[in-house]
């Protein structure tokens, strides 16, 4: 059977009301949730962009929910810092969290004020990073010399189960390369037959582990409202790459949003007042081959989305 997931997004919602929320999601019968680790949102309008690691401690000690985190270690987070994070939560919250290890965006890592990589160095820096984070989950006292450097590193406290590394991938290149090391897959909403070659190159070159789907959503009372909320809140992140992980502030994201069509909004948001009809879309996808499916209702307002999708979605859930 498909669970069905929550997104917590931090670029939109202050992290205070976003455990609110959550917390929301799980009295609804929502099954898990997920959330980005980002240092600034996509636009002004969104507006928040709170600390991802240190809400989902409260939202792990608040809820009985298993929680994920896309995060991009190499540049603002060196890996055993990202290790000694992921196993402090695997530690205390067993088999309730799970990290999606990416490449990054400038406009979150170039904070550093370190040169921004190449795609392909980035990626060659992030299977570094991979295999650092999991030595270091294994017990292992870790030097490397590389892309990035390790000096004598270990993490003291670590779970008795390695937590699930899974791979965000968005091409069927990157889901057939990431294959090798992954624990699973999540991807985003985008044309079926891009998911399906998505799902096919994870799985073709032996990928393990079960394959996610984040699903951008906007839903009102009426048409007209749930257009506005997406064209209001998700303009500035219909762009694919390379824009989406080169463009370095939200200065320039909303500056390549002023062109953007509500044409354009439609092919990246599922939008619709009709439950029965993000219903359809859901079963669309599970027959695809997602296991999880984690519903991102892109407006800023929650409620209303929880407790309609709570009554009239989530219960015909049930492929």
């Amino acid at each position: 059977m498909t669970r069905i997931g929550f997104h917590a997004s931090h670029e939109q919602i202050a992290p205070g009301q976003l455990l609110s929320d959550v917390q929301h999601a799980e009295r609804m019968g929502f099954d898990m949730a997920m959330c980005s680790d980002h240092f600034a949102p996509w636009s002004e309008r969104q507006g928040h962009s709170g600390y991802a690691w240190a809400w989902l401690g409260a939202a792990l000690a608040t809820t009985g929910l298993e929680f994920g985190c896309v995060s991009a270690p190499g540049q603002r987070y060196h890996p055993a810092v990202a290790a000694q994070k992921i196993a402090t939560l695997a530690a205390m919250f067993p088999g309730r969290f799970w990290t999606a290890l990416g490449s990054g965006e400038a406009m979150n890592e170039s904070i550093t004020g370190e040169r921004w990589p190449a795609k392909h160095e980035r990626v060659a820096r992030l299977e570094e990073c991979v295999d650092i984070i999991r030595r270091l989950l294994a017990g292992e006292e870790v030097s490397h010399q590389g892309l990035v450097t390790v000096d004598r590193a270990r993490v003291w406290d670590r779970p008795d189960e390695q937590p699930l590394l899974i791979t965000p991938a968005v091409s069927p290149e990157s889901a057939e390369r990431s294959a090798r090391w992954a624990d699973g897959l999540i991807t985003v909403n985008q044309d079926p037959d891009t998911l399906r070659e998505v799902i096919a190159s994870y799985r073709g070159a032996g990928g393990r582990g079960r394959v996610a789907l984040q699903l951008h959503l906007s839903w009102a009372p009426t048409l007209e409202e749930a257009e506005a909320i997406a064209f209001e809140q998700w303009r500035s992140n219909v762009f694919g790459a390379p824009l989406s992980w080169d463009i370095d502030s939200v200065t320039g994201f909303d500056a390549a949003a002023e062109h953007v069509t509500m044409e354009s909004v439609q092919r990246s948001v599922r939008i619709s007042e009709r439950p029965e009809q993000h219903l359809e879309w859901i079963r669309e996808y599970a027959e695809m081959g997602f296991d999880d499916v984690y519903l991102h209702f892109v407006g800023q307002e929650q409620g209303a989305f929880l407790d309609t999708f709570g009554s009239d979605v989530l219960p015909k859930c049930d492929w």
